[in-house]
């Protein structure tokens, strides 16, 4: 229970500190694509407004101090527009009204030819529409004087290629929080949870002493009762007296049995052995109750299946779950018990029955110790409340997983699966 806990507690924390660094990640990703975008959109507005005010693109300029680089119409910082013009690889194509080509310019990007920014440029016009991407290309269509159309195509593989950079950094520097922090949680989680532990155990040393401290005086009442009768003869009184110690005497050793199975004394001494001799068994040895509430018994249990578990341990699992069906299937109700073996799968028990109605807890809550159906505790079904945890014990001791589930309208199913 302990491990569990912790377990928990490690996975809790570690799910907030992954949404945590994600949503940072993300963030920042987020806003340095934002910042890319713009500052490609700024860049083709000033070479797209360049190209349509000048008529044509002059010649790289050779900037001389405090003296204009290149003659830009638009208000912009001079030193800005200039360090953009000169580290863009873009190509430029004018269009006059009649869709006629006035200029090509590709002398800032050589991979392309005259002839293929053309088309590139048709293409686009084609399309409709002012901006878009093409290819590893950001373009912009803008209408200039004269009813010409400008078309600027910028090569955006390096602004591409910044983000893809600072994406894997940040996705590695994120991996390698996250491990730190694991490796932090998993550390902390012992010294978190210490306090809980130790009530914890402190709980599980109050029950065993207590039992053991119960067991004499329930040997005493039982013995002093017995005699009383030898003396007096049997009575009703005589009679509840014995009902009632023997039943607290029952519930003191599942108890005890319980208390030694979360402590780790209990330990299972797991053997190979037929799982479908020892169903069969378990199911001969119910079959006067199952008779009692005229309960009808379905069951498809194939020969041959085999487990490697305690085979102590797996007959007292199964005889509580049959048990259990049997005291909260209703009368005339229905039962049915099936083993399956999956090829490369695990091994399954199924128990299912029929009910009055489904309780109004979700399915786990079975499992917990002393929970019973019945709310007023009238003890109508002879249980004590804690058999099902007993049974969820008895399975992870021997590595198999349990569990139910609600079928509708009035019936529930009990899964073990035996690991391979």
């Amino acid at each position: 229970m302990i491990k569990s806990l912790q377990r928990r507690f490690v996975v809790a924390a570690m799910i907030a500190i992954t949404g945590l660094i994600l949503l940072l990640l993300g963030a920042i990703n987020a806003a340095n694509l934002v910042l890319i975008s713009q500052r490609i959109d700024r860049t083709l507005n000033l070479l797209c407004d360049t190209a349509g005010d000048a008529g044509s693109l002059p010649p790289m300029p050779k900037p001389e101090p405090d003296s204009s680089p290149f003659p830009f119409s638009v208000h912009h910082d001079r030193k800005v527009d200039h360090n953009a013009f000169i580290s863009s690889n873009f190509f430029v194509v004018r269009f006059g009204a009649d869709r006629e080509p006035i200029f090509v310019d590709v002398s800032r990007l050589y991979t392309i030819s005259e002839n293929e920014a053309l088309e590139l440029a048709s293409e686009v016009l084609d399309r409709g529409g002012g901006r878009g991407e093409y290819g590893r290309f950001r373009y912009l269509i803008k209408d200039v004087q004269m009813r010409d159309t400008v078309t600027v195509f910028l090569d955006t593989s390096g602004e591409s290629g910044s983000f893809w950079r600072v994406l894997l950094l940040s996705a590695g520097i994120g991996l390698a929080g996250w491990g730190l922090m694991l490796a932090f949680v998993v550390l902390l989680s012992k010294r978190a949870i210490r306090p809980i532990a130790e009530n914890i155990q402190r709980q599980k040393q109050f029950v065993t002493n207590a039992g053991h401290e119960i067991k004499t005086p329930l040997a005493i009442i039982q013995s002093n009762t017995e005699a009383m009768e030898l003396y007096n003869g049997e009575n009703k009184w005589s009679r509840n007296i014995k009902e009632q110690t023997a039943r607290l005497s029952g519930l003191v050793k599942d108890l005890l049995l319980l208390a030694r199975m979360d402590e780790g004394t209990v330990q299972a001494e797991p053997s190979d052995f037929s799982i479908s001799e020892l169903f069969e068994d378990s199911l001969d040895g119910f079959s006067q109750p199952i008779d009692d509430k005229s309960v009808r018994l379905n069951s498809n249990i194939p020969g041959g299946i085999t487990i490697h578990a305690d085979r102590k341990q797996t007959c007292q699992l199964i005889s509580i779950l049959l048990d259990n069906a049997i005291k909260y299937t209703n009368d005339g109700g229905e039962i049915t018990a099936a083993l399956e073996e999956k090829a490369e799968g695990p091994v399954t028990i199924r128990l299912q029955n029929t009910c009055t109605a489904l309780p109004d807890v979700p399915p786990d809550k079975l499992f917990d110790r002393f929970y019973r159906a019945d709310t007023a505790r009238t003890q109508k079904s002879g249980g004590y409340g804690i058999g099902l945890a007993m049974a969820r014990s008895l399975a992870e001791a021997n590595r198999a997983a349990i569990s139910a589930k609600y079928i509708m309208p009035n019936a529930v199913c009990f899964t073990v699966k035996f690991r391979l």
